[in-house]
């Protein structure tokens, strides 16, 4: 899937929805879109490890996890089930770890920063509901596409 995403923009204004810029590439797949999941969690990883072990054909699970820096939501572990599995990407509204390990992968990966420490799993988080950071609301079943100029969202498929 190659696209630019401010093509995507010019193409349909009317469509589009663009996060505000806060994100940094860390995944080995620097463009990448699908079907919207969505993950909101806080300092627990548990349903990011559980759907990464789902299929994941065709689409993007996007994590609120609040916009804490203190603790990863992603690491390799998680990342490299979600490649088997077949995930487009992850968008995470948080941190990520082993970043030597995540750009190697063939997975896009979004996050605000990386941090050592891995979040405690307590089972605590909230699947496929609507989650806004960024100036977006991210809605299940919607679309997502990610590149180095930013992240978009749209209700209907753009490619």
């Amino acid at each position: 899937m190659i696209f630019s995403t401010p093509d995507l923009c010019d193409d349909n204004p009317e469509l589009v929805r663009v996060l505000e810029p806060m994100m940094a590439n860390f995944g080995g797949r620097e463009c990448f879109g699908g079907e919207i999941v969505t993950i909101k969690c806080h300092e627990d990883n548990s349903l990011v490890k559980e759907n990464a072990g789902k299929p994941g054909q065709g689409k993007v699970m996007v994590v609120d996890g609040g916009g804490s820096l203190r603790k990863a939501l992603l690491g390799d572990m998680i990342a490299e089930n979600a490649v088997k599995n077949g995930w487009e990407g992850l968008i995470i509204y948080g941190c990520v770890r082993d970043v030597d390990a995540l750009v190697e992968l063939d997975l896009g990966v979004q996050a605000l920063a990386s941090i050592p420490l891995k979040t405690d799993k307590r089972g605590i988080g909230d699947l496929n509901v609507p989650v806004t950071f960024g100036g977006v609301t991210f809605k299940p079943g919607e679309y997502v596409y990610a590149d180095n100029n930013g992240v978009v969202v749209s209700s209907s498929p753009l490619l």
